[in-house]
């Protein structure tokens, strides 16, 4: 399963595009109005960060069609190829992404919060359907549940969209999809960090150093190597 970091901060991109194995960043609305200044300048940084060949999700502001074609359209034009346009899992929504995908602009159809949803979103041609797991949860739903039930229909129908799984508030969560068969998942900064941490790692790691300095001081194999 692909991860993607989902945040515009310049700080933790900068980190997590150097340390961690993302393959893009995810934006929305929220996540930007957070940063503040000025937008297009900032997405363009975030742009040169992870460079060409990364995905960037940046989602349309406008609501009604022919603007949200007009937007999606400047998007790509302005942060690259490789930039995926999310549209909501609206009615509108569909038609701008039957539209926008039948041009060959990848569309991340996102907010969706059902089957059915995914499904239609599927059919109109999207790139990636982005269902909220956290946000279902609490809801009283099985968002990892969706998330499966969404897998299964797309691989019976060989859909050729994927399952950007969002909303998470665990790095169990996170795991769950990728058990269930979600093809990529976008999570935010302190939730990939959990996916790293495990205390008994940290123990381990300084049992190591503690062994290996009672036996040859504070020497490393490196410069041993070296003389």
């Amino acid at each position: 399963m692909k991860l993607i970091l989902d945040t515009a901060n310049i700080e933790d991109i900068r980190y997590f595009n150097t340390y961690y194995p993302i393959v893009g960043v995810t934006t929305n609305p929220t996540i930007l109005s957070r940063e503040g200044g000025d937008i297009v300048s900032h997405l363009k940084e975030i742009r040169n960060i992870i460079g060409a060949d990364k995905e960037l999700h940046i989602q349309v502001t406008e609501s009604e069609y022919e603007k949200i074609l007009e937007e999606a359209r400047l998007i790509v034009k302005t942060f690259g190829e490789n930039t995926f346009v999310k549209i909501p899992a609206t009615d509108v929504g569909l038609r701008a992404t039957k539209q926008l995908s039948s041009e060959g602009i990848k569309i991340t159809v996102t907010a969706v919060l059902s089957v059915g949803q995914a499904l239609l979103a599927a059919n109109a041609g999207a790139s990636y359907v982005a269902p909220y797991v956290s946000r279902l949860e609490n809801i009283s739903e099985d968002g990892v549940g969706v998330v499966a039930d969404i897998q299964a229909i797309f691989d019976s129908m060989n859909a050729e969209t994927e399952i950007l799984a969002a909303s998470f508030k665990t790095a169990r969560e996170v795991v769950d999809v990728a058990l269930a068969g979600a093809g990529a998942a976008t999570v935010a900064a302190d939730v990939m960090k959990r996916l790293l941490a495990h205390t008994t790692t940290d123990t381990s790691i300084a049992g190591f150093r503690a062994d290996w300095e009672k036996a040859f001081g504070n020497t490393t194999l490196l410069a041993l190597l070296n003389k």
